[in-house]
């Protein structure tokens, strides 16, 4: 069966699928997206996920063709069409082809789903390493705390991360604070306290993120947003990183520093267990 695509206002096969040589999003990168999963047929914090892209629309001048109702109609025609429960999404929306005023222009919307692969099993059971990003991430750019598909920067620092076999790149911003690694949160643990960098960092306000903030709130875990550096990284107890794809990942070496004692901490190892059981309840209780 030919994989199946939900683009613009129907679904068609994957081979089929086209865009206009003037999108936006091709020529310059003007979109975003948002990558999501689902379990039992169900899309994992689908309103969080939709919230984050028509607020980040809005700030970006794209306008979607469509309400957040059709968007998740068509979620579910896309997992149906491709016979698929337990999946892994991708909804991209540019600005549309390029034409001689903005009120011309339509926007492109694109929906995918491919079956679900999680991550390694062994990187949850010894933990995993990164990098510090030798990038930084600009607080005055107009696109951060947006998931864009100006990505080039990114997957640069992720190629430099896996060619020293890490798998995340941790980037700072130009005075030196922690903001998030390439596709994740970055949480540290210090004395049975949770932290975070603060969205206003700026940070990409993740919806991983924000269900581990929910988690922790919820079993009276104490959970600081405040500046970070890279002194509070090497001297954490634990150090995590976040999305909706890897859950709750464990760091156990920062480069060649080994975090805390080099084992996954059990922060880290309940905080997996109650976001995957999270997902569980939510998705089986709305099935």
């Amino acid at each position: 069966m030919s994989e199946k695509v939900f683009l613009n206002d129907k679904l068609i096969d994957i081979e089929k699928a086209s865009l206009p040589v003037t999108d936006s999003g091709f020529l310059y990168g003007a979109g975003l997206f948002e990558t999501m999963r689902s379990c039992a047929g169900v899309v994992f914090c689908l309103e969080d996920h939709l919230d984050r892209l028509f607020a980040s629309a809005a700030s970006l001048a794209i306008t979607p063709p469509y309400d957040k109702a059709y968007v998740s109609e068509a979620i579910d025609r896309v997992l149906g069409a491709n016979e698929l429960a337990d999946a892994r999404l991708r909804l991209t929306l540019t600005g549309g082809p390029m034409m001689a005023t903005e009120q011309q222009r339509q926007p492109t919307l694109l929906i995918t789903a491919t079956p679900w692969q999680p991550y390694p099993p062994e990187f949850y059971d010894t933990g995993v390493t990164v990098i510090l990003c030798p990038y930084r991430q600009n607080d005055t750019e107009p696109t951060c705390g947006h998931k864009t598909t100006s990505y080039f920067p990114r997957l640069l620092a992720l190629g430099l991360a896996q060619r020293n076999r890490a798998a995340e790149a941790l980037w700072f911003t130009p005075d030196n604070r922690l903001a998030e690694g390439c596709v994740s949160n970055v949480f540290l643990a210090k004395d049975k306290t949770l932290y975070t960098p603060s969205v206003e960092t700026p940070v990409l306000p993740g919806i991983a993120r924000k269900t581990v903030c929910r988690i922790a709130g919820r079993e009276s875990m104490e959970l600081i947003e405040k500046d970070l550096y890279i002194a509070d990284v090497l001297e954490a107890d634990e150090v995590f990183l976040t999305n909706v794809i890897m859950e709750v990942l464990p760091v156990a070496h920062v480069e060649k520093h080994a975090v805390g004692d080099g084992k996954v901490g059990p922060m880290a190892k309940t905080l997996r267990e109650k976001f995957t059981a999270t997902i569980e309840q939510q998705c089986r209780r709305k099935k």
